[in-house]
Formats: C-alpha cells, sequence, structure tokens
C-alpha cells in the first residue's frame, strides 16, 4: 500500500522568479498557478512531468516549469480556454525547474504536449542520459518515490 506516500511535488514557479529578489517581483514579473512571464521577455508554462510507476500502472508526477518562445507561450494562451488545443503540435521548451533528487535539471530540453481543458500540459523530455530522462522512459519503483519523499523531508528542513 502507499496511500500515504506522496505521489507528486511541485514547484509554485519557475527557478528563474525564484532568483529575482522579492521586493523586485512586482514590478518585474507577472505569476500565475500556470503561467509567468518575466521583464515581459521570459515565458513559462505549468506543467506535469510524469514518471511511470512500474507494477502498478501508476503514475509520480513532479509539477515543472518550461520556458517558451514568447510565439509558443502567445500561441498556449490563446488556445487555453479552447476544447481544439488538445490538437496543438507540441511546444519546444527548456526545463526551468530545480528537481533537488537529481543532478542539474535546468535547460534540459523538452516538448510541451497540450492536454484537454482543465488539464496541465504534459512535459516530455528529450531522450539524453540524464537520471530524469531515463526515469521518465524507463518508469521507477515505489521504493524510487519513497527515496524522493525521504529526500526531498530533508532538503527542506535544510
Amino acid at each position: 500500500m502507499h496511500d500515504d506516500l506522496p505521489m507528486s511535488y511541485g514547484s509554485d514557479a519557475p527557478h528563474w522568479y525564484d532568483i529575482i529578489a522579492p521586493e523586485e517581483r512586482e514590478r518585474r514579473t507577472i505569476l500565475s498557478s500556470d503561467q509567468c512571464v518575466i521583464d515581459g521577455e521570459n515565458f513559462f508554462i505549468r506543467g506535469c512531468l510524469e514518471l511511470p510507476i512500474l507494477d502498478t500502472g501508476d503514475v509520480f508526477v513532479w509539477g515543472v516549469w518550461v520556458s517558451l518562445s514568447q510565439k509558443n507561450f502567445e500561441r498556449a494562451d490563446e488556445v487555453w480556454y479552447r476544447p481544439e488545443r488538445i490538437n496543438e503540435p507540441p511546444y519546444f521548451g527548456w526545463f526551468s525547474t530545480k528537481i533537488p533528487v537529481y543532478p542539474d535539471t535546468l535547460n534540459l530540453k523538452t516538448w510541451v504536449h497540450t492536454l484537454g481543458l482543465g488539464q496541465r500540459p504534459l512535459i516530455e523530455l528529450e531522450e539524453t542520459d540524464h537520471p530524469l530522462s531515463i526515469e521518465q522512459r524507463k518508469g521507477i519503483t515505489l521504493d524510487r518515490v519513497r527515496e524522493f519523499a525521504e529526500l526531498l523531508l530533508h532538503h527542506y528542513e535544510d
């Protein structure tokens, strides 16, 4: 049983937002639960990176941010409330969330897949030898999910 085991973790903002001095954020940023714009020239969208959990049929979800080009960000915003958004081709982006249980995750290449209304986009990493990319392709065990919980608990206590 894994009822009490967290099956997702997420970030409320992209890394680049977090490193801006708090007193500058109101002037320099626009942040919602799904989108972020910094200095009118850096555009981010929030999505879900899923890791299949082997032998369970479940998935573990990292709630992450990806930077998009202005053109793709504006297109994603334009179709955000339209049912046909599910037909959008994936948008290229750069991973913009630090996940402390992995080696540096910033700027990994991604594809952002728009899903149906009310669903955050699905984030697909480019196939590389980065551990996060490997785990997205090959899956993880429940023991690995427990390891996430332990590592993150200690990371945020420090």
